[in-house]
């Protein structure tokens, strides 16, 4: 087999800012391991390393560079919580569904304890998680999922529309519910990180090496193929989330690829950071469009949300986001945008991520709606917990079917049409 070119992660502020990567060699030779997972973003690292922790032999195949994916190039943002509001979680999954709203709504804890035990460099930050409303309609769902999380206890507090202008700078929103639980990383420093750590618990972590053949070589146990090597396991697990290809059938086609991307200042004077998310924390909003951001450590404000539908790198692609953060604030006219990038986030039609168990040795995980920081750090304890042994009916989220979309190969139309016309719809509410 031919050697693999692995890419690069495009030029971005966290490539720049990130802790460095460790040097991590391809695969180039045959392992033997308990465990073989595809993927070294963070839903693949953090299966390595509670795996690893267990005692579980286990060898993490990535293609090209740890956190390549959205892995290293989104918001940062640690939320709590699944997209479906709880209420809509517990009516569609009953029983289960009582235990997937604890579960995401602890993550982001786990998250940053994680961080602190293993003293990761990821400028990790718990300042909490605002959710704004844009309009009466938005408003009228916050204060519903105000009273959702008091009927089960979760720790959150609604902010009217001056007290909100207090906690972001602007006057945008007629209220906002803000979860201190929640907060930020540099993702890209945490996912290197996570590597460092699952290294250190005894996982075996090659890069540059795309899985590119799967078999099963006897009964039961897989091969997985490299350009210049191979790993023979037990058991497999996939988590390649938006940048999922071929490899198992039909699970590219269960998820949408949306492109997200990402505009940042320079580090802004303090007389404008008074006035720009004082309160701290992480914002996004709630309309048909979602667009987030927050301010980092260096005082850049990065703003994020929907993006050109392909690869995107350098601060002028991203116009109307920094437009947007303009009328937010305008003391930002005339600031510098100095950075923008875009990465692959996985969509799922149902909006909840997806565990499947196609096979009893197989686990792959996908489709983390835009909350895959806090979430697929839950979900490689969860897969954990499962190759350990733990029973189906005891995790806290569910195995499900692969369902491959209909006409997946016409989603880059129906993408671009969708955010047109959210886009659209935002206006006419404003």
């Amino acid at each position: 087999m031919s050697a693999h070119r692995a890419q690069t992660l495009p030029p971005g502020l966290y490539a720049e800012t990130a802790v460095p990567a460790i040097g991590l060699p391809p695969l180039e030779t045959e392992l033997r391991t308990s465990v073989v997972v595809v993927g070294g973003g963070i839903t693949g690292l953090s299966s390595a390393l509670h795996l690893a922790e267990r005692g579980i032999d286990v060898v993490l195949l990535e293609a090209n560079e740890i956190g390549f994916g959205a892995s290293g190039r989104n918001g940062g943002h640690v939320n709590p919580g699944l997209k479906p509001d709880p209420d809509e979680v517990e009516h569609d999954f009953g029983e289960l569904g009582r235990r997937m709203v604890p579960f995401s709504y602890a993550a982001p804890e786990a998250l940053f304890r994680l961080v602190e035990r293993h003293q990761i460099r990821c400028e990790a930050r718990q300042a909490g998680t605002l959710r704004a409303a844009t309009t009466a309609k938005t408003l009228v769902g916050l204060q519903n999922l105000a009273a959702q999380h008091a009927a089960r206890g979760i720790t959150a507090t609604l902010l009217d529309a001056s007290a909100s202008v207090a906690a972001t700078g602007t006057n945008r929103y007629l209220g906002i519910l803000r979860d201190p639980s929640g907060g930020s990383v540099n993702p890209l420093g945490y996912a290197r990180g996570l590597a460092q750590a699952a290294m250190a618990a005894g996982a075996r972590v090659h890069v540059g090496s795309p899985a590119v053949k799967l078999s099963r070589p006897q009964a039961s146990g897989w091969r997985v193929e490299t350009p210049s090597g191979a790993v023979t396991a037990d058991r497999l697990v996939i988590g390649t989330n938006g940048y999922t290809d071929d490899l198992w059938p039909s699970l590219k086609r269960s998820v949408v690829p949306l492109w997200s991307g990402i505009t940042a200042t320079a580090p802004l004077p303090d007389a404008i950071l008074r006035d720009v998310m004082p309160g701290g924390g992480v914002l996004y909003e709630l309309g048909s469009i979602t667009v987030y951001y927050r301010v980092d450590l260096a005082g850049r404000l990065l703003m994020g949300g929907r993006s050109a539908q392909h690869a995107v790198t350098g601060p002028d692609g991203f116009r109307f986001l920094q437009s947007y953060a303009c009328k937010l604030w305008p003391a930002l006219a005339g600031v510098a945008w100095t950075h923008g990038w875009n990465g692959q986030l996985g969509m799922t039609p149902d909006h909840y991520p997806h565990l499947h168990e196609p096979e009893p040795d197989v686990l792959l995980a996908l489709g983390y709606n835009g909350r895959g920081v806090a979430m697929a750090t839950a979900m490689g304890g969860l897969i954990a917990r499962r190759i350990g042994g733990e029973p189906v009916e005891t995790l806290d989220m569910p195995i499900t079917d692969i369902k491959p979309m209909p006409f997946h190969g016409f989603w880059p139309l129906a993408v671009n049409g969708r955010i047109a016309w959210g886009r659209l719809l935002d206006r006419l509410a404003r």
